[in-house]
């Protein structure tokens, strides 16, 4: 109900704005919704030893709502801001249970000189994944390029950076972003604020991204380092690089972090990806890639499992399209845990809307 009312008063307030040349506001969304088949793992594609059947949002892309606006100000200046929120389209209920705007939440300025904007917002080895993934950031939460280079779910049961949880880093509240293009170079600059009571840098955030694209080259790659509330440090870092050729883009990206588990206890994590979309035909996409994750941890041995992601994609319309998916993981090592399958199969049948 509180969702509802929220956009009820968000779509109310826009109509006039809407009506006016001189708006700037949009409200925006996905929506998608699956059939999804799995053996070795469950609904929410952790490892088990048996299988499911279900409804599942955003295998294609995430579900949300948004709203975006612009306003010039003059000489050159703008202002800026994006409210946006994850669904769960299977259930009718908000992605993060805490946060209502979870997937942006935000105000800046910019100008020729690029954009400063202020709030909760993604990290920069999310945006420097985002052109070179294999698979083009879909997937969410099985994508290991999501999940673990950019550390969405990086499963090490503590908070690094100002998240707000303990699950990943992917997003980072009360940070500040600059964003800067000349010509074929984006530079991004990026701080966030721990504002811990304990210490100023504790839980804070910094780090820097570079890309370059031109032509049908994207090179695209940022590093950075995340604080815990105990001062231990999170160090990630990503390249990529897509190539256009003819109507095959192909794609390339790999990650690395290490985080300070403990005083003593080191968790390093990488993430080797390389696929490919061709548009077969006008309506057709087809994208084939495959994602090798490896694991160690003092203490303990190596371990990580090799995943592969297909997807076809029919497009309708300009908004509309179907789209199947299949993917396979083998585990290595025990990753997946003494009791379960050392495979896993996924399928995937679902419509994707924008709007």
């Amino acid at each position: 109900m509180q969702f509802q009312r929220i956009a009820l008063a968000a779509a109310a307030a826009c109509v006039p704005l809407l009506a006016s040349a001189q708006s700037s506001v949009n409200i925006y969304g996905i929506a998608d919704l699956g059939i999804r088949h799995t053996s070795g793992m469950t609904a929410a594609n952790a490892p088990s030893p048996s299988s499911s059947n279900g409804v599942a949002s955003g295998v294609d892309n995430t579900s949300r709502f948004g709203l975006r606006g612009r306003e010039d100000l003059g000489g050159g200046l703008h202002a800026v801001f994006n409210l946006e929120t994850g669904l769960n389209l299977d259930t009718g209920t908000q992605a993060n249970a805490t946060k209502f705007f979870d997937r942006a939440a935000i105000v800046g300025l910019g100008g020729a000189w690029g954009t400063v904007t202020a709030g909760r917002q993604t990290n920069l080895l999310a945006d420097a994944i985002s052109p070179v993934d294999p698979i083009g950031m879909r997937f969410a939460s099985f994508n290991p390029n999501i999940a673990t280079t950019a550390l969405s779910s990086h499963g090490l049961g503590i908070e690094y950076g100002p998240a707000g949880a303990n699950s990943g880093s992917y997003r980072l509240d009360n940070s500040l972003k600059y964003v800067g293009r000349f010509g074929p170079v984006t530079a991004r600059a990026m701080y966030g604020f721990g504002e811990n009571a304990a210490g100023a840098n504790l839980q804070s955030s910094r780090g820097a991204g570079l890309a370059y694209a031109a032509g049908d080259l994207t090179l695209s790659g940022a590093y950075q380092n995340f604080k815990s509330p105990a001062g231990l440090d999170l160090d990630a870092a990503t390249l990529g690089a897509a190539y256009q050729l003819g109507s095959i883009k192909l794609m390339a990206n790999t990650g690395r972090s290490k985080a300070e588990t403990t005083a003593t206890a080191r968790t390093v994590q990488r993430v080797h990806s390389l696929g490919g979309t061709w548009a077969a035909t006008s309506a057709l996409d087809l994208t084939a890639s495959v994602y090798r994750l490896e694991r160690s941890r003092t203490g303990s041995g190596d371990d990580g499992y090799t995943r592969a992601i297909l997807f076809a994609e029919y497009k309708l319309s300009r908004r509309s399209r179907l789209y199947a998916e299949l993917d396979r993981t083998n585990w290595r090592n025990g990753y997946q845990g003494a009791a379960n399958k050392s495979a896993a199969t996924g399928i995937t049948a679902g419509v994707m809307h924008t709007f």
